[in-house]
């Protein structure tokens, strides 16, 4: 396939971005996103470019550091991270936008690299279990409804991309929120904590920039975990526990 591409450049956090159009030829529909990206950067190298920054590390889907803006929409056309998409989802001659994702909670680094330092600091606010377990318990010495354990280990799918907030005209942590304060609650470890956690980062999600969640639903369709918004309610019914508590 034969591509033009509209990539946003941008030198530093403080420099003036700007979109740069590039040719891309010979693209096989097999390669990853990221691979065709490769192909670029060499090309560039080869021409004393300056190749174009992007995050990526285990590009088997899994560790949550790739993420672009792909002609709109968050890790692009299919339900999938970035590195997992393939060049099969487009065709020959098509116009492909790439950006950075879009959140004030997220400022660009270079090019199409952000600082999603914010979801760290989301984590060290409360997103822990910090009793003491010892060893590994016997398998039946703590017992967890199996409804409580899948529910656990489907919020425990979030890998941390930072899709839902790209995808979020609010740029709402939320569905990330949720996803942690869920899975940590559903488990007899996670009670001792449970109150302070959610208070604690949502204060933290505040403070970082992010928005509130106004029910729009982008962040489950851009989510390559496929996490649902049940998580967010979940959220909202720890906080008003907590602030019961208070009160």
């Amino acid at each position: 396939m034969n591509l033009t591409l509209k990539i946003w450049r941008q030198a530093g956090p403080k420099a003036k971005g700007e979109m740069v159009t590039y040719q891309v030829t010979d693209i096989s529909p097999d390669m990853s996103f990221l691979e065709m990206l490769d192909v670029l950067n060499e090309d560039l190298n080869a021409k004393g470019e300056e190749p174009i920054a992007f995050d990526s590390d285990c590009r088997e889907g899994i560790c949550g550091m790739c993420g672009l803006m792909i002609s709109g929409k968050a890790h692009g056309p299919e339900v999938t991270t970035t590195c997992q998409l393939h060049m099969r989802s487009f065709h020959d001659g098509d116009e492909i936008t790439i950006e950075p994702w879009r959140a004030d909670a997220f400022p660009v680094i270079k090019d199409l690299v952000v600082d999603r330092s914010a979801f760290d600091r989301l984590i060290q606010a409360g997103g822990f279990i910090s009793v003491n377990t010892g060893a590994a318990p016997e398998a039946h010495s703590v017992p967890v409804p199996k409804p409580r354990a899948d529910r656990a280990f489907d919020a425990a799918k979030c890998i941390g991309c930072g899709a839902c907030v790209a995808a979020c005209p609010n740029a709402s942590a939320m569905l990330f929120l949720g996803a942690k304060v869920t899975h940590l609650g559903e488990f007899p470890q996670g009670q001792p904590e449970r109150s302070a956690r959610v208070v604690k980062m949502l204060t933290q999600h505040d403070l970082e920039g992010f928005g509130g969640c106004t029910n729009i639903g982008e962040c489950t369709n851009a989510c390559p975990k496929e996490i649902q918004q049940d998580v967010i309610n979940q959220l909202n019914i720890d906080l008003r526990h907590a602030l019961q508590q208070m009160t």
